[in-house]
């Protein structure tokens, strides 16, 4: 039964999912010698830095590991030293540091940032080589670890750092506080903070405890920020400010689409801009990436339509040529709209890479794991993992998962975490806005909460979007009228029905006039 909830009941429930944060300021985050082995790696890297080494930095395609490359540059940059950098390309490349990239640098020193921790073959190469390998990395560590001259993940079991769910970005940063200890140098940290609440809410990490704190903060530089990128998109989209709402809808998905469309370098250079006018250019650029990343997502998604079956508890997908880089997208959404777990493929020379989103209280990753004997590789986490498979074995592994899903049951794959309770149509003002905005940042473990309001009226209905696949309502019930988005809609609504929808509730500022607008999530019922 869902309960009906006041003001202070949200303002009361809110509040308690902080209760145990052991870090609520900024000079309470760990120090980073809890970090293990950056002592080692800080250490080899400023002997390299004085003897004139020469350095690479690998990072990933992805926003975390693009903003993790621009941490630890920008620092070699403001240093004075030489280093080269590869961003791996999505297509032509694969993830993260492989033998056919250690071939590419004739360098003493190899950083990776936010990936190489299964890199167990680069880093035997690197060995043979006479490289010293550094590793700096957030995610699973595997039972073998590559030999590297040093490993920096708070993931390791005998690494002390009391916060495991951290970005690649946040290790870099802590890499460069080590450095800047071990050299001795005045810098300000504190510079980092407008990328790092950027990389930590993109990587979708936990914001409770020092990344929320993190955040918080980050999002006050974001705006006080002088970096010519952030410059250029505040003009360029005419922002006044940035909200954690602009973080998670409008610069991550920029960042991360020269990635899935192009290359990363992209992004890269975007965020290192000298100037605006240079920066905007740039924008323009990515903002072209990021329409096509649309086009071809709306695409894929109908090209996997055919795949989803009502009898059956999850959906997989795949298709010769799919875009890599789009998969994952499709895939999230595909499981929202169905409400089932879903693992999109794209077949290339006889393999299938694939990315799979979870839904409830469904572990996709678990649920992967347990094919691992037909796979080629997989990683990740609970709502969202990466594999790849011979295509012999799709069909086979499609089988066995539809038979391990079978057993779950709606309770499971309808499981809204995010759902706080029911409201009625009065208390959606001004006030329940300010309650909700005093929470940010929303994301893991601090999700943005979900509301149910039943039986209220549609008063207006019209389609919007190029293609009119969002659909626009003004809901009334009493004197009480609300405005009310439904992106992607799945079920139409029109004028005169009477609906139950579990919607969240967003800030609308038009002209200077703020209002509430509910973003509906799902529409439950017609009455």
């Amino acid at each position: 039964m869902v309960k009906l909830l006041t003001k202070e009941d949200i303002k009361r429930i809110l509040q308690s999912r902080f209760e145990n944060d052991e870090c609520t300021r900024l000079n309470e985050i760990p120090k980073p010698s809890s970090l293990k082995d950056i002592g080692r790696a800080s250490k080899r890297i400023a002997d390299a830095m004085r003897n004139h080494e020469r350095i690479a930095i690998v990072g990933d395609y992805d926003v975390d590991g693009v903003i993790s490359s621009v941490i630890l540059s920008q620092f070699f940059d403001d240093l004075g030293v030489d280093y080269s950098l590869i961003i791996p390309n999505r297509f032509t490349d694969g993830y993260g540091l492989n033998p056919d990239i250690v071939a590419k640098l004739d360098v003493h020193v190899i950083i990776t940032v936010d990936n190489g921790i299964s890199a167990i073959e680069a880093a035997q190469i690197c060995k043979e080589q006479g490289i010293d390998l550094i590793i700096t990395d957030h995610h699973s560590v595997p039972a073998v670890l590559p030999e590297a001259y040093a490993i920096v993940n708070p993931k390791q079991e005998d690494c002390a750092f009391p916060h495991c769910e951290i970005c690649g970005a946040q290790v870099a940063w802590y890499l460069v506080a080590a450095l800047k200890e071990e050299l001795g140098v005045e810098y300000d940290l504190s510079s980092f903070l407008d990328l790092l609440c950027i990389a930590i809410m993109a990587d979708m990490m936990e914001l409770v405890g020092m990344n929320r704190v993190m955040v918080k903060k980050g999002i006050g530089e974001l705006n006080r920020s002088k970096r010519a990128a952030f410059e250029a998109i505040r003009q360029y989209f005419g922002k006044a400010t940035l909200e954690g709402d602009d973080i998670s809808f409008l610069i991550a998905p920029l960042i991360n689409s020269s990635g899935r469309m192009e290359d990363a370098i992209f992004s890269y250079e975007f965020l290192k801009s000298k100037d605006v006018n240079d920066a905007l250019v740039k924008l323009d650029y990515i903002v072209s990436l990021n329409e096509a990343r649309k086009e071809e997502e709306r695409l894929l998604f109908e090209a996997t339509l055919p795949y989803v079956k009502e009898a059956e508890n999850i959906i997989v997908a795949w298709g010769e040529e799919w875009h890599e880089g789009i998969v994952g997208i499709v895939a999230s959404r595909l499981s929202k709209r169905f409400k089932k777990p879903a693992i999109v493929f794209s077949i290339r020379d006889e393999k299938a890479k694939g990315s799979a989103r979870g839904i409830g209280d469904v572990d996709i990753l678990e649920l992967i794991r347990s094919q691992e004997a037909i796979l080629l590789g997989y990683g990740g986490h609970k709502g969202a993992a990466g594999v790849s498979i011979e295509i012999k074995h799709l069909e086979q592994f499609r089988i066995n998962l539809e038979k391990a899903s079978s057993q779950f049951t709606q309770e499971v794959l309808e499981a809204d975490n995010d759902l706080l309770g029911e409201i009625t149509a009065d208390q959606i003002d001004f006030e329940l806005l300010e309650i909700l905005e005093n929470q940010e940042p929303y994301g893991q473990k601090n999700p943005k909460p979900s509301f149910l309001l039943r039986n209220i009226a549609v008063k207006v209905d019209r389609l919007i979007g190029k293609d009119g696949q969002h659909l626009k309502l003004i809901l009334q019930e009493g004197s009480v009228a609300l405005e009310a988005l439904f992106f992607n809609y799945d079920v139409k609504a029109k004028q005169g029905d009477r609906i139950d929808i579990l919607f969240t509730v967003s800030r609308n500022d038009y002209r200077g006039l703020v209002t509430p607008q509910l973003l509906i999530k799902q529409i439950l019922k017609k009455h």
